[in-house]
């Protein structure tokens, strides 16, 4: 009874198996997962791949050591095959990258041009004359000494523009591998303008009937040297004792940094901005504006600083009579939530400055008159352009209609669109456009990169240089890239 019992319940409970996994040629069936799809299938695999075939490298490597182990036990004598040593390839010397090829390049003209030096007959430009000028300032320079070169030294150019150099002056000494530029006769008019403004006594017989522009507005072709123009004038205008604020690379104050809109003026506060100007401005004016008192006695007032949101308490920073424009700077400089409040005073301050003359020279000022970087959000998924206009420090030095010393050199190669003739806020009368190489002046050029082993001495000719200027069409920086190619 209890037998059959038993029986009837083992046949109630026996483990059903589905009809996908019955194996009729198998006494016992093994169960198995279901089947899954395609690509979980391939996702599985995708997924599990490295780790098993680290797995599978590990246990070979297990394996071969074991392997290794048993053959070292079996015989420590027998030595391993030497691998054949790989031939060398020209590719594994270091001295044979094209890097290490130019350094050697340079280094031997570099010792060239030092044994050239001795040789005061290779100093000749065209037609025999000579090729370097012997003025030793730009105040000394005349008009006889258009077309020839000016050396400058390295501690006089940092000494005198410590805001920096632009670009194509750098690349041009570096790929000359002179500290040299050239004397151009605009340049030299845009010298004898600003004096002329400074002194009217200084009119020549040349200048008769031209009136001196105090606001010029410098426009030119790409690459025709406006930057290098510009910041000569400034090593000029301090070398005379004027009081110069130059702002290099203009486009910075529309770009980057922390902006917000200011409550008070409606226009948008850029303290990293501010703050920077005021440092660059006391690098080489410091002991003027130690003697420069203010004349402006209301308080700055205070904004907001990069992440630091706004000051509690007072929000405005009393001028204590006796103040100095230095004090004014520096208190722009020690705490940025003045800083754009005492860079617009000090716009102010310096067109009240009569004792030393005053020059505001910007680069990259047509960056000035188009839109910025900053965007004002409008609503969740909208916002709009911010001109420049609408920058609190733009606002108080973009204008020219004033009675101060003032140039503007438009930078094309920053790509802000053409703008048109006349620009708001500057006099119809302030552009000046500055030309490219004339031939006279390519023919010079020519020959310094002669001087320099910039061209080869023997491949050179009329015709050569004539050919890289006409392709380039006076172009400064292709003629320089060309140069080399006359062989």
């Amino acid at each position: 009874m209890l037998r059959n019992i038993s029986r009837a319940a083992l046949r109630t409970h026996k483990t059903h198996r589905p009809p996908w996994n019955h194996h009729h040629h198998q006494k016992e069936a093994v169960p198995i997962s279901p089947p899954i799809s395609q690509s979980s299938s391939l996702n599985h695999l995708a997924f599990f791949s490295a780790k098993s075939k680290s797995k599978q490298k590990t246990a070979g490597n297990n394996k071969k050591g074991n392997n290794q182990n048993d053959n070292n036990k079996k015989g420590n004598d027998q030595k391993p095959k030497e691998k054949p040593p790989k031939p060398a390839s020209s590719s594994d010397d270091p001295s044979s990258s094209p890097a290490a090829v130019v350094f050697d390049e340079r280094a031997s003209r570099a010792r060239l041009l030092a044994t050239d030096e001795k040789n005061p007959s290779l100093d000749l430009g065209p037609k025999g004359r000579a090729l370097f000028t012997s003025a030793t300032t730009l105040s000394q320079l005349s008009r006889k000494d258009a077309g020839t070169y000016f050396n400058f030294s390295v501690e006089g150019l940092k000494a005198a523009l410590p805001e920096g150099l632009p670009a194509g002056m750098e690349k041009e000494f570096d790929e000359s591998m002179r500290n040299a530029l050239l004397v151009r006769q605009s340049f030299l008019d845009l010298r004898d303008n600003f004096r002329r403004v400074v002194d009217p006594t200084l009119q020549s017989s040349s200048d008769k009937g031209v009136s001196a522009k105090k606001q010029i507005v410098l426009d030119g072709l790409v690459s025709c040297g406006k930057s290098i123009v510009l910041a000569m004038l400034v090593q000029w205008a301090r070398e005379e004792g004027w009081l110069v604020f130059y702002v290099p690379r203009g486009r910075e104050w529309t770009h980057g940094g922390f902006f917000y809109k200011n409550p008070d003026t409606g226009l948008y506060d850029t303290p990293l901005q501010a703050e920077n100007a005021l440092r660059d401005f006391v690098k080489y004016n410091e002991s003027y504006l130690k003697q420069l008192p203010c004349q402006i006695f209301d308080p700055v007032p205070l904004g907001e600083s990069a992440g630091l949101g706004k000051k509690k308490g007072d929000q405005l920073v009393p001028v204590p009579e006796g103040s100095s424009l230095y004090d004014l700077v520096q208190m722009g400089i020690n705490d940025t939530h003045a800083a754009v409040g005492a860079i617009v005073r000090l716009r102010k301050e310096l067109s009240l400055v009569k004792d030393v003359p005053v020059l505001f020279a910007i680069d990259q000022y047509n960056n000035w008159f188009t839109f910025s970087e900053y965007e004002e959000p409008i609503t969740m998924r909208a916002s709009r352009p911010i001109h420049a206009r609408e920058l609190a420090m733009v606002n108080a030095f973009r204008s020219m209609m004033h009675d101060n010393m003032m140039i503007g050199a438009f930078s094309h190669s920053t790509a802000v669109g053409k703008l048109r003739q006349f620009l708001p806020d500057v006099p119809a009368d302030a552009r000046v456009n500055l030309p490219r190489y004339t031939l006279d002046e390519a023919a010079t050029v020519s020959h310094y990169y002669v001087r320099q082993r910039l061209i080869n001495r023997e491949a050179f000719s009329e015709e050569s240089w004539k050919k890289i200027y006409y392709i380039s069409n006076g172009n400064g920086a292709e003629m320089r890239g060309l140069a080399p190619l006359i062989q």
